[in-house]
């Protein structure tokens, strides 16, 4: 099969790196990819949301199935586009992404199948926002309606702190459109823990659990990022959590979408929570997670592009999926700035020292046979051992091998697994 995978971070090389193993791919190409990919796959110079180009490229290059990894042209309906063109494509219709694409579309699906999530109120106009905010107390979470790029959510520690969030995403709308309406929810404390589930309707089959760290600093300090590393497994987890996430709020959640005429087919991201009062929703994707990816598909023994054609054929329930009993750590390792301004273009050394890791790359780009930072994040080294500790101390060793002006990346990666 000829395969096209839309994206360009370091979910998309983990996806590309897995699909890259199956005997049944006779050529991988990547649309735009990046430095680390085109090691893998032909890179192609279309951008994610345009959607004529890729159609026509799919349709040159007898392309049998487009894999579309990440949130914006999901929402925007890049699958719906393809398949309007005769063309498979995998990942959730435009109908279904609204999963992601608008917080207050899930937290009301959430409250029509009282599904557990946080208690919350949502507005199109500031005032009432404000009143409203003014009548709770801090810590609250704030946040912007639409995709934001990992961005749009405000833990506030402070009343001073949520309202500046609030003003910031309504008024002056830094996140533009995606602002227009924000959710305003109770803070909720506890272990978080990201679910994905490969879905194709009402079949639900998780993956192996894993944690996500998006704060920029150790000890969960400073603002939050797009995720600066991930594990698996759970240690800490019990099997009987698992469950109760996917009993209450995982399959019941595939099943509203079916009910509402959505039916969701691809993967479905949950973050969770795990409050003293149980599981509880915090979020949901329309897709694989970044940087938790990079810590799932290392541990997938099953061919990745047999999982992607069952969904697409309805015939997830029948397909085996097993996965490695091995541990993964990934480590993020982030621009100088990130996530605020960061500069581009810098010259990443080291790559050929690494010993014990993959390498996933985020945000690089190639230039003059030279791999270049082109992000925040910009590259992911994810270490495999027989637990944590052994998957840890690879990944942070060849962390410490790579080298660019201005690197940073917690030290504390995993940490809680541990303690």
């Amino acid at each position: 099969m000829r395969v096209l995978v839309i994206g360009r971070g370091g979910r998309e090389h983990a996806i590309v790196w897995a699909l890259s193993k199956s005997p049944k791919i006779s050529k991988l190409f990547c649309a735009p990819g990046n430095g680390g990919i085109a090691g893998l796959a032909e890179c192609v110079p279309i951008t994610e949301l345009q959607f004529e180009e890729i159609s026509t490229f799919a349709k040159e290059q007898a392309i049998d199935l487009v894999m579309v990894a990440p949130d914006d042209p999901l929402a925007a309906g890049l699958v719906d586009h393809l398949e309007s063109k005769g063309i498979e494509a995998f990942g959730p219709r435009a109908n279904a992404a609204i999963i992601e694409g608008s917080k207050v579309f899930m937290k009301e699906l959430l409250k029509k199948y009282n599904i557990p999530t946080a208690a919350y109120e949502t507005f199109d106009a500031y005032e009432p926002a404000l009143a409203y905010l003014r009548s709770q107390k801090a810590p609250i979470v704030i946040k912007a309606d639409g995709l934001a790029a990992g961005k749009g959510v405000t833990v506030a520690q402070t009343m001073e702190e949520a309202e500046a969030a609030l003003r910031d995403i309504m008024v002056d709308q830094v996140f533009g459109k995606s602002g227009a309406s924000v959710v305003i929810e109770e803070f909720l404390t506890g272990q978080e823990m990201s679910l994905l589930a490969f879905v194709d309707g009402s079949t639900v089959r998780l993956m192996v659990p894993s944690q996500d760290h998006k704060p920029v600093f150790d000890n969960d300090k400073g603002p939050n990022t797009g995720g600066m590393g991930t594990y698996s497994p759970l240690p800490h987890i019990p099997e009987s959590i698992v469950q109760e996430a996917l009993v209450n709020i995982v399959q019941p959640t595939a099943d509203a979408m079916v009910k509402e005429g959505r039916p969701f087919k691809g993967v479905l991201y949950a973050g969770l929570i795990l409050t003293p009062n149980g599981v509880k929703t915090i979020e949901f994707n329309a897709r694989f997670g970044d940087p938790e990816t990079q810590v799932i598909l290392p541990r997938l023994k099953t061919d990745l592009l047999d999982i992607f054609l069952a969904i697409n054929n309805g015939t997830l329930a029948e397909q085996p999926i097993e996965w490695s009993e091995d541990a993964a750590v990934c480590v993020i390792v982030a621009s100088g700035g990130y996530p605020g301004p960061y500069p581009k273009g810098l010259p990443i050394t080291g790559l050929e020292n690494v010993q014990d890791s993959l390498v996933f790359h985020a945000g690089t780009a190639l230039e003059n046979g030279q791999i270049v930072t082109n992000g925040g994040r910009v590259l992911g080294i994810t270490g495999i051992g027989k637990d944590i500790i052994e998957a840890r101390q690879k990944a942070y060793a060849d962390a410490d091998r790579i080298h660019f002006e201005g690197k940073h990346y917690r030290t504390d990666i995993a940490m809680k697994a541990l303690k």
